[in-house]
């Protein structure tokens, strides 16, 4: 009865898929009618080229077997408990909890993709992020139980191998979500691209997470079960981040980057910081850096161009002082709240629809050609580094720099992806913009690390 439950359930889905593809055909051959001039050669589409990565796109069982599977989400609490005594036991622990979270969570990403219409995942850039994802979900789902330290090593080795080659995801996204701006309704390719990106976000902490603890366990000063510190990291949760250190730290970068972009002789605004200078929460601190470090970057790009278009219209003088980058702190029982405030003349109406979209409307042109110029991304701030400066871990991870982004390189992912990081730990992002004077965006954070991670723990348009 089961086997004959499994294989109608397989025939149902193998028969929905078709009829997808089917009419996915459909859509891209009258995209195709559209598209080419009427006196012209017709697009054509290469089966070859389909056809070379068709045994990835078949619903086959395996996949099958993982998308029935539920991701199991963690909150900064756990990582930080667990990891406080760590053991070669709960190091073990650790490794087979993401043998198996990886592979599930990549193949419910797997699904969402298969699901796209065919003029979507015909993308080449959306192509090659979905051989990538399928490539790591090969070989994770191959990981024998690690039972011993030296299978724990072995799997890291994979584990770094996939956060390196798995760089380019981010802009290959951002660049497939442009260029199939017309192929498909905005908000469901945003929809998709928010599921897809938390999901990334998420299985980069829990693997980075294990990489920092195995890191930590091989460690000459490390005692296996002593408890480490409260002003420590464990792993990659910073148990203590110091809202005012962060935007300090932050507000120095984005100074050197935007000394770097506008010139020595540009006067800069001030970031002043105000409210609860002691507010304390655990975070992932490159997540943290990152939010901060692109909303600062917004309020001073738009501070310093401003000046310059006041200045070339004669409403302001070289001399004048520039107006500060006000940063407020609220500490409360539940939650931090960090408010950016700029007087850099608002968002233009023109962006405003777009301002939380992955896909821009009328100003794809330009970004696409931007992202070419960044062929890797981590999404911290450690590579907006003026001088490139390198961290010393070897797996590539989130603090790695790695993009040779430059400094004053418009994306247009910034906000969107930013409130990707915000929401993921159960936080929020919101912005309110005053055209011909300014921004205020608000940074909400829960401040007891109790709240798991908020992420699509299924496929989204899972087939049955």
């Amino acid at each position: 009865m089961l086997l004959q439950s499994r294989n109608h359930v397989a025939s149902i889905r193998l028969t929905r898929f078709c009829h997808r593809y089917a009419a996915g055909q459909t859509i891209f051959q009258s995209w195709q009618h559209q598209a080419a001039p009427s006196s012209g050669p017709q697009l054509r589409f290469s089966h070859s080229h389909s056809h070379s990565h068709s045994h990835k796109w078949r619903p086959v069982s395996v996949l099958d077997d993982w998308v029935a599977k539920e991701a199991r989400p963690i909150s900064l609490r756990q990582l930080m408990v667990f990891g406080r005594a760590l053991t070669e036991s709960r190091l073990i622990t650790s490794a087979n909890y993401v043998r198996t979270e990886l592979p599930t969570r990549i193949a419910h990403r797997i699904r969402d993709m298969q699901q796209l219409p065919y003029v979507v995942v015909t993308n080449k850039n959306i192509n090659e992020v979905y051989d990538l994802y399928y490539d790591a979900f090969d070989a994770f789902r191959k990981v024998k139980e690690i039972k011993t330290l030296e299978d724990n090593d072995r799997f890291c080795k994979t584990i770094n191998k996939m956060l390196q080659a798995h760089l380019s995801v981010i802009p290959k996204l951002g660049r497939g979500i442009l260029e199939c701006g017309g192929l498909m309704d905005p908000k469901e390719l945003d929809k998709f691209m928010n599921t897809i990106l938390r999901s990334r976000i998420s299985r980069r902490v829990i693997a980075e997470q294990h990489l920092a603890l195995t890191e930590t366990f091989h460690a000459p000063w490390f005692s296996p079960g002593a408890k480490l510190s409260d002003t420590e990291f464990i792993g990659e949760v910073f148990l203590k981040c110091v809202a005012k250190d962060v935007v300090e730290r932050c507000g120095k970068t984005i100074t050197e980057i935007a000394r770097h972009a506008y010139g020595p002789h540009v006067k800069l605004p001030n970031i002043k910081i105000e409210g609860h200078h002691e507010a304390t929460f655990p975070y992932i601190l490159s997540h943290l850096e990152y939010i901060i470090g692109e909303l600062l970057r917004n309020s001073v790009q738009a501070v310093v161009e401003k000046r310059q278009r006041d200045v070339a219209k004669g409403l302001a003088k070289e001399t004048d002082p520039v107006p500060d980058i006000e940063v407020t702190l609220c500490e409360s029982p539940q939650h931090v709240i960090i408010r950016v405030s700029d007087q850099g003349g608002g968002i233009p109406r023109d962006v405003m629809p777009y301002l939380w979209s992955f896909s821009k409307g009328p100003h794809s042109k330009k970004l696409l050609q931007n992202l070419g110029q960044v062929p890797q991304m981590a999404a911290t701030i450690e590579e907006l580094r003026v001088n490139q400066e390198k961290v010393d871990r070897s797996y590539g991870n989130s603090l790695a720099t790695l993009s040779k982004r430059p400094p004053n390189l418009r994306l247009g992912m910034g906000l969107p992806l930013s409130r990707v990081y915000a929401e993921y730990w159960a936080g929020s992002l919101a912005l309110h913009s005053l055209e011909g004077y300014g921004v205020d965006v608000f940074l909400q954070i829960s401040k007891l690390g109790n709240k798991n991670e908020q992420l699509t723990t299924r496929a989204t348009m899972d087939a049955v």
